[in-house]
């Protein structure tokens, strides 16, 4: 999401609770359920063992539910580790945007000139998925809206994304900018690196309102990797936190890692999605993920005061955008 006008806030404080493999949320809901299924196992091994003048069930019956239980088990172990397991494996392929854009008339200064940080993932050969209103900053924004409609031109200066892993940025282009969602696949200048990244999978569908999910992405953007950092290089980057350059030395060093937030989906409506893994700006575009490692969405907003209320669009709206870029 665009930040506001370009001016260097007061430095933040570290905080390193965001990049968690497994989040607080993840592990409670997950022992909520292997609660349940030790009680339930409990209720089987008593009915099984327990004086009573309920005749038992037969043996084939009890060896059933055991098998089921123990493959629940399973099942919520695999679950558990999934947070882990997609960072370890598509973290490289999840890179950080940064560019600045403008809105004004001709021949004049700019009325708007402003920042945008955001979150975008490898979805094809040379392409990256994200929000339209990280592909075009002023979308979304009454201000920029306003003057656009009274015959100003929107401009982006720069657009580029970090790669984990890459000490220097690559540039951005478009590729497909939806018309009606928060969505837009960008082309990404080829290099050997970038051939180099996994394309992360996509699923079939969104599924179901209930499931577990892992978000990942850049919230606070380079506010948030500067918190992350070792004291040293928190010090010395304190002060320029929202600086393009201070997101160069983060990438030389290195220190360009995406945070894992997790959660559960609360909703699918059409082709929105309602999540309460936590987000902040910058990480708008970031992928949410289901527990087979698969995408379902892309991350695209929160809504203040709730918890439970955060935002993506359904990948059933970024396949056909995605078949749109691959053709041109």
């Amino acid at each position: 999401m665009a930040e506001n006008q370009i001016t260097d806030p007061p430095p933040s404080e570290p905080d390193s609770s965001q990049d968690c493999k497994v989040c607080e949320t993840w592990q409670q809901v997950i022992q909520g359920v292997l609660g349940g299924v030790l009680l339930l196992g409990a209720v089987i091994m008593v009915r099984h063992y327990g004086a009573s003048a309920v005749p038992s069930a037969p043996p084939e019956d009890l060896q059933k539910e055991v098998h089921e239980l123990t493959a629940q088990v399973e099942q919520l172990k695999q679950d558990q580790a999934m947070p882990a397991v997609v960072l370890n494996r598509y973290r490289d392929s999840i890179g950080y945007i940064y560019g600045i854009y403008q809105v004004g008339f001709a021949n004049h200064h700019p009325e708007i000139r402003a920042r945008v940080s955001g979150t975008g993932f490898l979805v094809g050969n040379g392409l990256l998925a994200t929000n339209r209103h990280v592909a075009e900053p002023w979308y979304g924004d009454s201000e920029a809206q306003k003057l656009i409609d009274d015959g100003a031109t929107p401009m982006l200066e720069n657009l580029v994304v970090f790669f984990p892993g890459s000490p220097t940025a690559v540039q951005l282009s478009p590729a497909a900018v939806s018309r009606t969602s928060d969505l837009a696949v960008l082309r990404v200048d080829d290099s050997n690196f970038v051939r180099s990244l996994i394309v992360l999978p996509l699923a079939k569908s969104a599924g179901a309102p209930g499931q577990l999910v892992t978000v990942i992405g850049y919230p606070m953007g380079i506010a948030g990797m500067v918190a992350k950092s070792p004291t040293g290089i928190y010090e010395r980057l304190a002060y320029r936190h929202n600086d393009i350059s201070a997101a160069s030395e983060l990438a030389a060093l290195s220190l360009i890692r995406p945070s894992t937030t997790c959660g559960h989906l609360g909703d699918v409506v059409g082709d929105k999605l309602i999540y309460d893994a936590p987000t902040a700006h910058g990480g708008s575009g970031g992928p949410v993920f289901n527990t087979k490692g698969e995408v379902i969405g892309v991350n695209s907003a929160y809504m203040d005061g709730f918890t439970g209320g955060t935002l993506g669009v359904s990948v059933d709206s970024l396949r056909p955008l995605l078949q749109q870029a691959q053709q041109r």
